[in-house]
């Protein structure tokens, strides 16, 4: 028995039942005395962002995968996934749709889209719009990203050659390779958050980079820096981040994430006209969403099966096996 804990539509349902029994839920939080009881049987899992726990694993006996339907697999316990003989997959694949969606998160954040958007919207548009509609260019400014994995760096190659902007990022480790592509300049944090007018954070979550920018770090931005996050909400500590906002620190900011998701409809952030959000759409489009659900469906396919799954993320589980 597969249990699948995101809403997926019956025709992709239909390719799973084809193995073995599937059994659905739209919200675990309302029906966890269900899902608990159907976890004991459970072969498989396939859906996005359940935490897979030590707790979790010791009602599952009879799990063998977990196929996440996401690139990001921090909710996954993977050293308590391997000590159980569990498998765990994800859906790489989404770095040229991810990188879309963050230029148009700084475009949109630069020029004020959403807010002149509604301004019209709002029969405001009587005159010519004055100073205080203005927006900042784009183009020849300095961009920092924070994470030079594949999507930061597909980032960087839109910008760099779309809009000549200068490229500085901080990474883990220097790459020579893709600096020399995008022209450009490797730099600790601290010189990155000085040096740049838009700062992306797309460094991986884990417990080095939890609220990796707070207070401090906003307080070395430029007064007219915009902040994108597009990685994990829990990179950045939201409180220092409002707090930046309305003091002027920084100019203003364009989140795909957020601490807590769905955010709280009273949360401050969502109280600010200088702050662009989106509810984590970075690989929401037809065909890439379309391509994230078959590749999870093949690993979970293979891992039911005791096969190697393509996309299998903990390899030393298979000398469990």
């Amino acid at each position: 028995m597969v249990i699948a804990y995101i809403y997926l539509p019956e025709l992709i349902i239909s390719q799973i039942e084809e193995y073995c029994e599937v059994v659905s839920f739209h919200s675990i939080q309302i029906e966890k005395e269900r899902f608990l009881n159907e976890l004991k049987d459970c072969e498989g899992l396939i859906g996005a962002e359940l935490p897979i726990t030590e707790e979790l694993l010791q009602k599952a006996p009879k799990l063998k995968i977990v196929s996440n339907i996401s690139v990001g697999y921090d909710n996954f316990d993977l050293e308590s996934m391997t000590r159980h003989g569990v498998m765990g997959t994800n859906t790489p694949g989404v770095t040229e749709t991810t990188a879309d969606a963050m230029m148009v998160l700084l475009l949109a954040a630069a020029r004020r889209i959403p807010e002149l958007d509604q301004f019209v919207k709002e029969k405001k548009w009587t005159n010519l719009i004055g100073m205080e509609h203005y927006g900042i260019d784009v183009h020849n400014r300095t961009l920092g990203i924070i994470g030079m994995g594949k999507i930061g760096f597909a980032v960087a190659k839109r910008a760099h050659f779309g809009f000549d902007m200068n490229i500085l990022y901080h990474n883990r480790s220097q790459n020579k390779e893709r600096e020399e592509a995008v022209h450009a300049t490797y730099c600790e944090l601290n010189e990155l958050l000085r040096k740049s007018d838009f700062v992306l954070m797309m460094a991986s979550a884990n417990e080095g980079t939890r609220h990796l920018i707070g207070e401090e770090q906003f307080s070395l931005m430029q007064p007219n820096a915009i902040f994108i996050n597009g990685s994990r909400g829990q990179n950045v500590d939201e409180v220092a981040l409002v707090q930046a906002l309305k003091k002027g620190h920084i100019y203003g900011a364009a989140l795909d994430v957020f601490e807590t998701e769905p955010i709280s409809p009273d949360h401050e952030l969502l109280q600010l006209k200088n702050v662009v959000t989106v509810p984590h759409i970075g690989s929401a489009t037809f065909e890439t969403r379309q391509r994230m659900v078959q590749m999870a469906i093949s690993n979970l396919i293979q891992g039911i099966k005791s096969e190697t799954p393509t996309n299998l993320l903990n390899q030393e589980v298979l000398k469990t096996h």
